[in-house]
Formats: structure tokens, C-alpha cells, sequence
């Protein structure tokens, strides 16, 4: 019997090693740009064409490499950065395990230009498919240029697999993201297709967060910092007012190293508790320093997961100085003692003094319906004034209410005529209907088996994706005209999104243009939305579709109106009018699928009678 195992090709085992650690474009920028870092550069250029299927080009100014260094760097686990095992827990730079070049040139077409400043040339090396095609002498400036072309031609399985091309430009920007906000003193700028996203000169931490995320996101922060000898930290975290209904602004870095941390988000979200509703998420950026030898980063390919020697202490330390920060800046509410009427707190008595109890002066005879009257003077006039009918009721209060138990009583004990009478605080009869509105939240009705809930605004959600998909369906698209245009603004990411759905949201009646960089105007909308908000609507949009399941075998258009549908139902927390109840129960039961949401959800049930039954032990 012959053996069966055996080593793999080189070109076969640096595929496998470009799966772990290039999983799509976003990896490659990745990569790159942390070399970039690791080579002292203080300006980095990206440029990107087709969201990186066709090129991918990192520009640094950082130290350069040697001919030798240049061929051993896309070598597998070459490095500079360790040279024995106890380094890996010292290590501060960002890439460390030599797998990065190689894995690139496993699966592109791969360019190095780079020079040190010491030598006259630099060396150009071309490699396909991890084969070196050509090493030779080149001129070119100072630093590294590198160049990834037709990423994954030879892996047509992962290429295919690739998501839009404002997916994938959007998972490389939040790429840049995580790697410009801990390193404000470098520029960085990013280009997609000849046109410049980013153009981030050197500055400070929230002058960064303002060239990536808007110029207003500095009214909606405020500042974090601790100093322990356990941990450094310090930057930003959102007011209350400003959060959001949906996640994405949330970043931790260790030692400029962007990390996930589940239990450091719990955290953070603990510190907000009773200041958000649950649904609600902060924006928040936490830069920590601690000692790389009490953490382990090299536990996952994409180093995005770190492991903490006392994670205790620090979940500890975060949530106090988050804690800290909102109670500076009156963000926890207080209790004014100064306010106008506060009550008076008596000073205690001097050693030897007896302590006397307050005394309160009040007149039992005082009434305030009388203009002469006042509550310590003016008695007398009162008891002139006062008939003596009035002075026995005064004096003799408990008389008036004899009888009131009979009389309760009485009321309590419905007769013939009171059977079956709706009161409006159990239940509102119209339409033939008796509905009520529970916790601002659910429907409330009797049906012949028991008694239905319904989902307000998941009833809401299925009743304006049909109106939306029969509009598509039939071109009876209608635009409902706004008399003042608004003006709104996006960060690069949301920006590249609204530009992949604009298309279909002009099919669906929605009017918008381009009104500089990552702006835009908005002058109609559907009209088959209600909407006084059309910029709140599109914001709710985008966020409702950045988080919506992406099918492949589901149209773009389809997804929009899933997203469309979410975003213009009305929230929980409203109160419905009765004729509002009725117009949605009769909408609903009209759909074609009622019963759920467009993505699934359940938007009522029934509790059978038997169950209620159970539930008082019949």
C-alpha cells in the first residue's frame, strides 16, 4: 500500500494561506496599508478602480527595502518584525507574520516599486501567481509602490463570490477607518476611480474623526480619558441624543490596533443604561495603551480578536470612565438644588441648644377663593365673610361623603341594561371592531378563537412593501414634489451606498442629486409615503439597508424595498388614532402574505381562548 500523505506545493499552500488571510479587496487595502505604517511613512495614498477587483495601489513614503529585502518580503513568514517567540509579546507594529505579500501574490498580479533613501535605485519586482516574472533596477522615489492587479484571476471560485461593487467599496472603507482613526499625525488620502473619497491631512484625533465622518460628529461626542497602570485610554463617546438605532460607529483600538471585543461593547452599552432605549446604540472611539506583554494578538489571521491578561479589570475601568464622562458633561440627569421652591434643609442646633421641631404656621380657616384673604392675615375677614353653613361643612368634612360605599355599590354591580357596555379604557368599538392600542406597541382584538395581537409597525412594514413591489410591478410610480428641497450630508461610506441604490430609488419615486462631495438633495419622494421628514427617511434607509440580509438571489431593487418599508413604518412609542387602529388591520389582512414581515418576522398571533382559560385555571 502506497503513502498517502505528502506536502503540498508552495503555490497550492499559499492559496490556502491567502484564504485565512485575503478574504476580499478590503483585505488586501488592509494589509497594505498597515506595511505602509510599519515603514515609518507619514503620508499614505491609496487608489482603488472597480472597489479593487482591478487594481489596488498602496503609495507610502515610509524607509524602503533592499533588493534582498524586497524578494524575502513575499516570502511566507519572512519578516522583520520578530526574530524569536518572546517577541510576539512585545510587539507593537502592525503586521508581524510574513504572510501577507505572499498570500497577495498567491492569488494577483502583483508590481513592487521601492527605494531607501540611501540608494540611488530601487528595485522594480513583478510576480503572478507567486512566480517572480521580473527583479530589476528601476527609478522611483523614496518608499514603496505596490500594485495588485486582477485580484483572485486565478481563484474564480472566491472572485465570484465578491459582493457589489459599493458593498466591497464600502467594507474597504471601513478598512481605512480603522487604521486612520488611531493614527491622526499621518495623511491619508483615497481615491476610487480617478475620484478622491478621503484627503486627510496630519492632525489631532477629532479633527480625523471629522474628515471621516462629517463635521458635525464633533456636537455629538464628548471626551473619554483614564489613566491607570493597568490601562491608558482615552477618546470619544456619543451624547445620548445623538445615538443610533443601528451599529457602526463603534471602535475600540489597542495599541493603534483596531480590535472586536463583545464584552468591552457590554462595557460601554452598561454605562448608557437608562439613558437609551434598547434598541439604540452610541457612537463611541476608545484608543487604549497597555503593555503588549499582558495581551495576545496573535489568535486570529486577521488579528481583529486580542486576548487580555485581566480583562475584569479593564471592563472595570471602561465602563467608569465612560460613566465619568457622560456625568461631566450632563449627559446622566441631575437633581438641581438651586431651582426656585426647593426646600429649605435646617441647620443643626449648637452644642447644648435643645432641638426643637419645626414649626409650620398655617390657618385651618384660610379661604383662597376669598380676595381678601391670605393664609396667615386677614382670618377675621374670612370668618365674617363665611356663612355658617359653610363653617359646619369645614368643621364637619366627614359628612359629605356618607354614603359614597352604598353608591359605589350600586354603580359596580352592573344591571341588565349596563351588560355588554364598552368602556374606551378597556377597548374602542368602531367599524364594527372593538381594538385597543397596548404599550404603544401592540394591537389589541377579540377574534372568534381567542384574542389577536398585531405588531404595529410590522404590520406597517408588510403593508408598504406590497404598495411598494405593486407600484414597481404596474410603472405607476408617482413622486410626490417637495416645496423646500433639503440639503443633507453622508460620510464616504453611506455615500458610495446611496450612489449603488440611487437608481432604484428614482424608480421608486424618490428625487435626488449629487450637491457636492457626499452631499445631496432631496426634492421628492414616493408618494405613497407619509413621510415630514424626507432626510430622516434616507438616513433610516440607508441604515435599515446596510443592515438588511443580503440574498443572492434577490434583487437589489427588492432589498431597497424591504429597507424602503422598514424605514417609513411608524415607530413603536406612538399613539394611534382609533380611525389609524382601523385603517392598518383592514391594510393588513388585505396583503397577500399578512401573516409576516417581508424579511420573515411574524406580524401577528393569537391567543386561543383555551390558553386564556388555562391562565385562571379553568
Amino acid at each position: 500500500m502506497t503513502d498517502i500523505i505528502r506536502l503540498l506545493p508552495d503555490s497550492v499552500a499559499n492559496q490556502i494561506a491567502a484564504g485565512e488571510v485575503i478574504q476580499r479587496p478590503a483585505s488586501v487595502v488592509k494589509e497594505l496599508v498597515e506595511n505602509a505604517l510599519d515603514s515609518g511613512a507619514d503620508e499614505i495614498i491609496i487608489h482603488i478602480k472597480d472597489s479593487g477587483r482591478t487594481l489596488i495601489q498602496v503609495t507610502d513614503n515610509g524607509c524602503g527595502m533592499s533588493p534582498t529585502d524586497a524578494r524575502m518580503a513575499f516570502e511566507r513568514h519572512a519578516t522583520s518584525k520578530i526574530s524569536s517567540a518572546n517577541d510576539l509579546f512585545a510587539i507593537r507594529t502592525m503586521g508581524f507574520r510574513g504572510e501577507a505579500l505572499a498570500s497577495i501574490a498567491a492569488i494577483a498580479d502583483v508590481e513592487l516599486r521601492t527605494k531607501r533613501v540611501e540608494d540611488e535605485t530601487g528595485t522594480f519586482l513583478h510576480l503572478t501567481a507567486t512566480r517572480v516574472i521580473t527583479q530589476e533596477p528601476v527609478m522611483c522615489g523614496n518608499g514603496s509602490n505596490v500594485q495588485v492587479k486582477n485580484l483572485f484571476f486565478n481563484v474564480p471560485a472566491r472572485r465570484k463570490f465578491l459582493k457589489s461593487d459599493a458593498t466591497e467599496m464600502k467594507l474597504i472603507i471601513n478598512e481605512i477607518h480603522r487604521i486612520a482613526i488611531p493614527n491622526p499625525e499621518i495623511s491619508f488620502t483615497l481615491v476610487h476611480n480617478n475620484s478622491t473619497i478621503y484627503e486627510l491631512p496630519a492632525g489631532n484625533t477629532m479633527k480625523r474623526l471629522a474628515g471621516l465622518f462629517g463635521k458635525s460628529i464633533s456636537q455629538a461626542l464628548i471626551p473619554v480619558e483614564s489613566q491607570t497602570s493597568v490601562i491608558s485610554i482615552t477618546g470619544y463617546t456619543g451624547l445620548p441624543k445623538f445615538a443610533r438605532k443601528t451599529m457602526g460607529e463603534q471602535f475600540f483600538f489597542v495599541n493603534r490596533r483596531f480590535m472586536k471585543h463583545p464584552w468591552f461593547h457590554k462595557a460601554v452599552m452598561q454605562a448608557y443604561e437608562k439613558l437609551l432605549p434598547p434598541d439604540a446604540f452610541p457612537s463611541y472611539f476608545f484608543l487604549m495603551d497597555i503593555n503588549p506583554g499582558s495581551i495576545d494578538i496573535n489568535v486570529h489571521p486577521t488579528k481583529t480578536e486580542i486576548k487580555f491578561e485581566d480583562d475584569r479589570a479593564i471592563w472595570q475601568l471602561l465602563n467608569a470612565a465612560v460613566r465619568e464622562a457622560l456625568g461631566k458633561h450632563s449627559a446622566v440627569p441631575s437633581i438641581d438644588f438651586d431651582q426656585a421652591g426647593s426646600v429649605e434643609i435646617p441647620m443643626p442646633p449648637k452644642p447644648g441648644q435643645p432641638l426643637t421641631a419645626p414649626q409650620i404656621a398655617f390657618n385651618p380657616d384660610y379661604n383662597p377663593f376669598h380676595a381678601g384673604g391670605s393664609s396667615l392675615q386677614g382670618t377675621s375677614t374670612f370668618r365674617q365673610s363665611a356663612t355658617s353653613g359653610e363653617t359646619q361643612n369645614l368643621r364637619h368634612w366627614e359628612k359629605l361623603y356618607s354614603g359614597m360605599d352604598q353608591a359605589r355599590s350600586r354603580f359596580e354591580q352592573p344591571d341588565e341594561q349596563s351588560q355588554g357596555r364598552v368602556f374606551p379604557e378597556t377597548s374602542i368599538p368602531y367599524s364594527g371592531k372593538k381594538v385597543f392600542q397596548f404599550k404603544q406597541k401592540y394591537l389589541v382584538l377579540p377574534v372568534k378563537s381567542g384574542m389577536m395581537l398585531i405588531d404595529q409597525k410590522r404590520a406597517q412594514e408588510r403593508i408598504l412593501f406590497e404598495k411598494i413591489r405593486s407600484m414597481l410591478q404596474s410603472d405607476t410610480v408617482s413622486s410626490q414634489q417637495i416645496l423646500f428641497p433639503h440639503t443633507f450630508e453622508l460620510n464616504s461610506a453611506d455615500t458610495e451606498l446611496l450612489k449603488e441604490i440611487l437608481p432604484d430609488l428614482e424608480s421608486m419615486g424618490f428625487d435626488i442629486r449629487e450637491f457636492g462631495k457626499d452631499t445631496f438633495i432631496v426634492s421628492g419622494v414616493p408618494g405613497v409615503l407619509e413621510s415630514t421628514s424626507p432626510t430622516s427617511l434616507i438616513e433610516k434607509l440607508l441604515e435599515e439597508y446596510k443592515n438588511t440580509p443580503v440574498d443572492a438571489t434577490e434583487k437589489v431593487r427588492d432589498q431597497v424595498a424591504i429597507s424602503l418599508s422598514k424605514a417609513s413604518a411608524v415607530s413603536y412609542g406612538v399613539d394611534l388614532q382609533p380611525e389609524m387602529m382601523d385603517h392598518i388591520i383592514d391594510q393588513l389582512f388585505a396583503c397577500s402574505s399578512p401573516n409576516f414581515t417581508p424579511d420573515g418576522k411574524p406580524t401577528l398571533t393569537i391567543i386561543s381562548l383555551e390558553d386564556i382559560d388555562r391562565l385562571f385555571g379553568r
